[in-house]
């Protein structure tokens, strides 16, 4: 009987623990986006960010210049999840560790674009330009016009991105390890891009 008592106060400790746990999990889990207004961010440039039915959506607008979404607040170490629906040219991207002055953006973008332009891929604007592109078969993860989930993790200096469950490059890199900023989503430049956007959540590392 004793024993019995002994196996049941650990498997309940161990519940409690694990519960614990899931609990911290969630809690440090927060939402970037509210799905009634941009609080918590800044527009840079001329095109156009807003919400449409709970969902945050970016738009080329009639300058055709790149623009930005930045999160007031800068995120070091952290894994974030969000998802993604590409109307019309879909190129864009998730900064990390990223500043803006202007539209000149500093920090490390994590590639948003139509098929066969390196969807999930590192690319560093204003610097050494591609770090790595994914294998051109995982771009079969991809699912143009409709909603898609990306994952990045950074850790010090190694980023780390998946797109619909697919792992797509693994990066460790010191530059990107001495990076200091925010989140930002891009549109890129030319026009005719459309994308909406849910779910933006990170959970800080």
């Amino acid at each position: 009987m004793k024993n019995i008592i002994a196996i049941l106060s650990i498997a309940l400790l161990f519940g409690s623990c694990r519960g614990t746990s899931q609990a911290t999990t969630s809690k440090n889990q927060k939402s970037l986006f509210n799905g009634k207004n941009l609080d918590g961010w800044t527009i840079y440039g001329t095109e156009k960010w807003y919400v449409e039915d709970g969902l945050l959506v970016c738009e080329s607008g009639p300058d055709a210049k790149y623009g930005y979404l930045g999160t007031d607040k800068h995120y070091k170490d952290f894994e974030l999840t969000l998802e993604f629906k590409q109307e019309a040219n879909g190129n864009s991207g998730v900064f990390v560790r990223s500043t803006v002055d202007g539209t000149k953006v500093s920090g490390w973008q994590v590639e948003v674009a139509p098929p066969g332009h390196s969807t999930g891929g590192v690319y560093e604007s204003y610097g050494r330009g591609w770090l790595i592109k994914p294998a051109p078969e995982k771009d079969k993860a991809l699912r143009m016009g409709e909603w898609n989930t990306m994952k990045i993790r950074l850790v010090g200096n190694k980023l780390t991105s998946w797109l619909n469950g697919t792992e797509m490059v693994t990066i460790t890199d010191d530059k990107i390890g001495a990076g200091e900023g925010g989140v930002a989503l891009q549109i890129h430049d030319g026009g005719g891009i459309k994308v909406r956007w849910r779910n933006l959540n990170i959970t800080e590392l």
